[in-house]
């Protein structure tokens, strides 16, 4: 790949640049890429519109006939009041749609083709209509001439076939949430489509019908087998319970047995007699803890909260006078001293009341123990009590969860009984008059036209489709499309300037870059030929008259092209000396010997001593075109066997000097040859003789040759021939001759196709050519 910048070439900084294109850009981009691929673009649309109108006339017309059903539950329904399963069940979406799978059930187009015979029916059972069906029924009659032979198809086969077309053609869609289903039917014939599309209804109907008789039938048999069963159990179940309580003395008054009214009463008082205990429990816990106290100020302020002190006159007396004391020892203690015989006095006083207190506290401690105890044996007695009736109870109540049971088991037996009975009253009573859910609402008529094929629609989404796949198609050919077609991409590409675009030429059967043949015997003028006496050879372009012309064709496109080659060159060499411009290409065939040859014309005819010299040692084709019989040329010259004036031929048209190769064996070292100083010798003396030096060189990919004539030539032009060498190629070429890349003066792109060309670059084609250039004397 290409890596190399040229100063001149420099591209502005990544920051400046846009992160996302303009809608201008993008249109200019899609206009470009629609203008290149128009032709493939236009082809594409045509084939699929092609394609559409092929299907739209071959096919035979359908015709569409459409029945509306209902799935409707709330009709009237004297006869019929619940589901036999005694649920009536609401109609939701999953059996709306579940009777859309039943009317595309095979019974129901089985019922249809049987009912109207369409197995006798050429539509159902031949060959399908239209150029399609036709060429199946002619592929499958050879088929089975070939491996099954002529035997007539079975009733099956021919059943089945008819089924497979039948199915085909018909279409059940349920209409948004509602209840009510479409039956759609397409057939070749309007009568027939309208009187399925009904059929399929009635067998439909018919069908349901059928299906809830068997049902309820089904059902009733049941029951009945059913209910004498649950009748007998229950009977048997009920003598179970009658025998169980007469061996196990199982009497109730009430619905409840003794032991249990007896055992609910004691626990009752069991539960009364612990909470009795723990009261008495939790007052003598209180008193002890009050007497156990060290402190008896807190004691005496504690035995205000032992409930019975409150009642006892005792205490509240004594409580009373130690109040009064405690006051009256504060005050004196206050007045005179805490240490005045007075209120020691009194203070034992209080202290003496503090004991009595305490003394009447004890007393109601031993009480509150008493009752505790009496409370403990109370409920001990009643635990004891109940323990027995409990140990008492066990083998009844053990009797009395069988009895439980045997009940439940009675009751069951019963109540399915009953429910049984009923259902089989409602079933009897349903298969006597089934109705169905469902109903017609439309039925199918005969249409007035044809629904398929829809030839707006076909077109439609032919034009839609063939669009999108031409632009796919297009897009894909624009992308593998890996060649030169563009000054732009040559520039982008190579960093180079694309110094001129070169029309094809075809003239007398040759084109240019293409090998020619030998000179015929007699087509040299007279006096052409060598050896004359001023020594003076003429060169031949009359055979090829791609290389004349700039001289036959002066004004034309061509011979424009390379004069903007002339001028660059010129404009070249005003910064540096540019005397020597060899024409490379990256592979052969390309025309870069044409568009030398024209090059040194042009400059031959504006005055210069120009000088064309073929340097491709390994194949000097523009040699034999313009000096068939010469006998020696550069390869003498180079070797000393020759002198210059010996070797070079004269084009009396133009004055144009040439300097020919005459390939006699092939040459293994042709790069070392080039790179000599013989080779650098004689370019000094052309430089000294010569204005312009134009030389003929091989290609880059094949040969190295051209490398080797880096010290020789000031600036290359490479040729790229138009819409065949790949991209690729070409910046490998280059990339791998940096030397030569350095010193390029331009691309040429040749042979470009000016009618193709207008659809990459307008400005560059037969329009703006006719247009405006033609104006100005310019020819083909």
């Amino acid at each position: 790949m290409l890596q190399i910048d040229k100063a001149k070439h420099a591209v502005e900084p990544a920051a400046s640049a846009p992160d996302v294109a303009s809608p201008e850009e993008l249109y200019r981009a899609f206009v470009a890429f629609v203008r290149r691929q128009f032709p493939v673009i236009v082809f594409v649309m045509l084939l699929i519109l092609g394609l559409a109108a092929v299907y739209v006339f071959t096919t035979p017309p359908r015709y569409t006939g459409e029945a509306v059903l209902i799935i409707d539950t709330h009709k009237l329904n004297l006869f019929q009041s619940q589901n036999p399963l005694g649920v009536d069940l609401p109609v939701d979406t999953a059996m709306v749609d579940s009777q859309v799978e039943i009317l595309k059930s095979e019974n129901i187009a089985l019922s249809v083709i049987k009912d109207l015979h369409l197995v006798d029916d050429p539509e159902f059972v031949g060959p399908g209509g239209g150029l399609i069906g036709a060429v199946f029924g002619l592929v499958s009659t050879v088929t089975s001439t070939l491996f099954g032979g002529d035997e007539p198809s079975s009733e099956f086969a021919l059943t089945r076939r008819a089924l497979e077309r039948f199915e085909n053609r018909l279409t059940i869609k349920r209409v948004l949430l509602t209840y009510v289903i479409n039956i759609d039917y397409q057939s070749l014939s309007p009568e027939r489509a309208a009187q399925i599309a009904n059929g399929i209804a009635d067998a439909y109907v018919v069908d349901a019908l059928e299906a809830k008789y068997q049902s309820t039938k089904r059902a009733a048999i049941w029951l009945q087998d059913r209910l004498k069963e649950l009748r007998a159990q229950a009977t048997a179940a009920d003598r179970a319970v009658v025998n169980f309580k007469e061996k196990n003395n199982i009497v109730d008054t009430g619905g409840r047995l003794l032991n249990e009214q007896q055992l609910a009463e004691l626990n009752s008082a069991l539960i009364l007699s612990r909470a009795q205990t723990a009261e008495a429990q939790a007052r003598t816990d209180r008193v002890q803890q009050i007497l156990q106290k060290e402190n008896q100020n807190a004691a005496f302020e504690d035995t205000a909260t032992v409930t019975d002190t409150l009642h006892d006159d005792v205490i509240t007396r004594l409580r009373q006078q130690y109040l009064d004391i405690s006051a009256k020892e504060s005050d004196w203690s206050t007045r005179y001293g805490h240490n005045h015989l007075a209120a020691v006095n009194l203070r034992n006083q209080m202290r003496e009341i503090r004991r009595s207190i305490d003394d009447e506290l004890h007393r109601i401690a031993e009480t509150y123990k008493s009752d505790y105890a009496i409370a403990k044996s109370r409920e001990d007695a009643v635990q004891k009590g109940l323990d027995e009736i409990v140990s008492q109870s066990n083998e009844t109540n053990q009797a009395q969860i069988t009895l439980r049971e045997l009940d439940s088991t009675s009751q069951s037996y019963r109540a399915l009984a009953d429910n049984f009975l009923q259902q089989y009253m409602m079933s009897v009573q349903q298969q006597s008059f089934p109705i169905t859910e469902s109903r017609l609402i439309t039925q199918a008529t005969p249409p007035l036209k044809k629904s398929h094929p829809k030839t707006l629609l076909v077109f439609a989404i032919a034009t839609a489709g063939g669009l999108v796949l031409a632009l796919g198609f297009g897009m894909l050919r624009d992308f593998s499309d890996r060649v030169f077609r563009t000054v732009s991409q040559v520039e982008s590409r190579l960093q180079a300037d694309c110094i001129a675009v070169l029309p094809f030429l075809k003239k007398g059967g040759k084109m240019a870059g293409t090998k020619a043949s030998k000179p015929r015997k007699g087509e040299e003028a007279s006096g052409n030929s060598p050896g004359t006496a001023d020594r003076l050879r003429i060169m031949v372009h009359k055979n090829n008259s791609i290389l004349s012309e700039a001289i036959d064709h002066p004004f034309s496109r061509f011979t424009e092209g390379v004069r903007s080659i002339k001028l660059a060159g010129d404009l070249y060499g005003v910064s540096k000396s540019n005397k020597v411009i060899g024409v490379t290409s990256s592979i052969p065939d390309e025309g870069k010997s044409t568009v030398a040859t024209v090059l040194a014309q042009l400059m031959a005819q504006s005055g210069s001593k120009s000088i064309l010299i073929d340097g491709d040692f390994r194949n000097p084709r523009l040699s034999r075109e313009l000096a068939p019989s010469a006998s020696a040329g550069l390869i003498e010259l180079l070797s000393g066997k020759a002198s210059l004036d010996d070797v070079i031929w004269m084009d009396p048209s133009t004055q144009l000097t040439f300097l020919p190769t005459v390939l006699k064996t092939r040459i293994a070292h042709t790069s070392d040859l080039l790179a000599s100083d013989a080779t650098k010798k004689l370019f000094e003396a052309l430089r000294e003789k010569y204005d312009h030096v134009v030389m003929d060189l091989s290609p880059l990919a094949p040969v190295v040759d051209v490398r080797a004539t880096t010290g020789l030539v000031d600036s290359y032009v490479f040729v790229i021939e138009w819409g065949r060498t790949k991209i690729d190629l070409v910046e490998h070429a280059l990339g791998a001759a940096r030397t030569v890349y350095d010193n390029l003066l331009g691309v040429v792109l040749n042979k470009a196709n000016t009618d193709t060309l207008n659809r990459y670059e307008s400005y560059r084609g037969n329009y703006y050519y006719k247009r405006y250039y033609a104006r100005y004397g310019y020819t083909e």
